[in-house]
């Protein structure tokens, strides 16, 4: 995938040279495309000590309603505004529309970095 790094091409249309090849820590990963199910997570080395959690799977949020935060069980995603179907296939992302026991919620966190899902009700 060359979506990471310097553009291949100059302002004016023209070809740019590499200057050197990529380095490890610019080489991108699949998408973790969290889905509604039982909760699967994969943990992942990420730059320096650091560890990344990816939610492969999940069917529990973390909704907060004004000052109170709950667990929820994820029903299914209503919208997911990523891509058009995302919702179809039950991929949740920040951003996403998931219908919650709680009811309607919006997610605030990246479930395929932090290997959680956060959402806040919708009113």
């Amino acid at each position: 995938m060359k979506d990471q790094g310097r553009s291949t091409r100059k302002r004016t249309g023209g070809r740019l040279k590499h200057a050197s090849n990529k380095k490890r820590h610019q080489l991108g990963r699949e998408p973790a495309e969290t889905t509604v199910g039982e909760t699967r997570l994969q943990y992942i080395d990420a730059r320096g000590t650091d560890k990344k959690v990816r939610a492969l799977s999940t069917n529990v949020a973390q909704v907060a309603d004004g000052g109170e935060v709950s667990e929820a069980e994820i029903e299914n995603v209503v919208d997911n505004p990523a891509n058009v179907n995302y919702a179809r296939r039950n991929i949740v992302t920040k951003g996403a529309v998931i219908e919650t026991s709680a009811g309607r919620a919006r997610v605030t966190s990246r479930p395929g970095q932090t290997g959680q899902v956060n959402a806040v009700l919708l009113d």
